[in-house]
């Protein structure tokens, strides 16, 4: 068995891993901007650097000694404002007097670097290059891009202070927001769970859109097991109603055949009515049982049949008891129809269609079984016999269960037509009775969509 898992556990988790994943997608963003932002606002105040420090050089731009030493002076004013700011970008100035370098703050660095858009230990490095045409100045100042801070702790605790502060202030609405969302749920289950294991009534229509689905299916579901439960009282009552009478016969051959009187023509007689109450007996659990498979509710795929196959198959069957009378059965079909279908009720309707007709059929007589296509599609199974046919007034009470129409003399349970309905409907059938060619006899229709 699978370990229980809690769809408010679910919830909760789905919501954080949203929260996380919106704050990791906001942190890269803004860490992403940061770094654009820092990049070009290093290169302006990078080119602003230059152009202030050219104007204070310019004055004094023919005494190379003054002009170091001052570059030296503004170079320490902005290394002890970088130290105060905590900075730790680096930044190296040049400056040349028609052609010759008098200054240099970091002559560690390459001679080629920096250029614009270079990269020097992991950092880029951003490059503003002034002239003084007059003095014949040249200011080079490079300025590297201090973005690595947005990696470290700080920079990172900084860009993710307001998210980690917020995330139980959003947690904890959200644990209150989904019990109260989940308690109309807990609700319905407790609903359920206290009633007794017969009340198969409808749930009430809920007031919440995403619970409907599943009280209509339950109240399907019910309705289903209700229709199951129905149909088996109807099954042993029927069973008990119907049996009682094959059962008492039994019962008293049974007590004759022990009785010490009688002659061995008596012996016979009541013999043959025990062998004849068991077929009975026998022949009605039989339709009992297919009365029950054929109004069976499933919904299972059908699979795809011929029912021309299964015709002829059931026909083969009842020829032996059409021969014994003298019955001509005439089949033709001038298609194969294959449908989804129920193998069994198929087998079950035409069983009790073709019996009825032999049964009723005089000696020597002939049924025409014919399966033809419809128009428009589907397909038509039709029996058709030369017996006393059923008056119009009655065919609609045959298909009552042990219905049987007054005054008859052949033996019979009741049951055929009932169980042929049935089946046709377990098919997406249905069947109609109409008197047979010529006003004679009885036919049978079974229309297949």
């Amino acid at each position: 068995m699978p370990p229980e898992q809690s769809l408010f556990r679910r919830l909760l988790f789905g919501f954080s891993a949203v929260t996380l994943f919106v704050a990791l997608a906001g942190f890269l963003y803004v860490a992403w901007e940061a770094r654009e932002t820092q990049r070009s606002r290093t290169a302006s105040e990078n080119s602003a650097h230059t152009r202030e420090l050219l104007m204070h050089l310019a004055d004094i731009g023919d005494q190379p000694q003054r002009v170091r030493l001052a570059a030296e002076a503004l170079e320490a004013v902005r290394a002890e404002m970088f130290r105060q700011l905590d900075y730790h970008s680096q930044v190296r100035v040049r400056v040349w007097q028609r052609g010759e370098l008098v200054y240099n703050s970091r002559p560690a660095l390459p001679e080629s670097l920096p250029l614009p858009g270079t990269e020097h230990e992991g950092n880029a490095w951003v490059q503003a290059v002034e002239r003084d045409a007059a003095s014949g100045l040249v200011v080079e100042r490079s300025h590297e891009v201090d973005d690595r801070w947005m990696l470290s702790f700080s920079g990172v605790s900084f860009l993710l202070r307001s998210t980690i502060f917020s995330l139980p202030l959003l947690l904890l609405p959200a644990w209150f927001i989904i019990g109260m969302g989940l308690k109309p749920l807990r609700t319905f289950a407790s609903a359920i769970e206290n009633r007794s294991a017969q009340d198969l009534t409808p749930l009430p229509d809920t007031t919440y859109r995403e619970l409907s689905p599943l009280v209509t299916a339950i109240n399907h579901l019910m309705a289903r097991l209700r229709r199951r439960i129905e149909h088996e009282h109807e099954f042993l009552s029927d069973a008990a109603h119907e049996l009682k009478t094959p059962l008492a016969a039994i019962q008293i051959n049974a007590h004759l055949l022990q009785s010490p009187n009688g002659d061995v023509q008596r012996r016979a007689e009541v013999s043959a009515g025990l062998r004849d109450g068991v077929a009975r007996a026998n022949h009605l659990v039989q339709q009992l049982l297919s009365l029950e498979r054929a109004r069976s509710d499933a919904e299972e795929a059908l699979p795809l049949l011929s029912l021309e196959t299964l015709v002829c198959d059931r026909l083969a069957a009842a020829a032996p008891l059409a021969v014994q009378r003298g019955i001509e059965i005439d089949f033709h079909a001038d298609s194969a129809c294959e449908r989804p279908l129920h193998q069994e009720t198929v087998w079950a309707l035409v069983d009790n269609l073709i019996s009825n007709a032999i049964k009723y059929s005089p000696e020597n007589g002939r049924i025409a079984v014919r399966l033809t296509a419809r128009e428009g599609g589907g397909c038509r199974l039709s029996f058709s016999d030369q017996g006393p046919g059923i008056a119009e007034a009655l065919r609609q009470r045959v298909f009552e269960r042990f219905y049987r129409i007054p005054g008859q003399e052949q033996s019979g349970s009741g049951l055929g037509l009932a169980i042929a309905e049935r089946a046709a409907a377990r098919n997406g059938a249905g069947i109609r009775l109409d008197a047979g060619p010529e006003g004679r006899g009885l036919l049978v229709t079974v229309e297949f969509a």
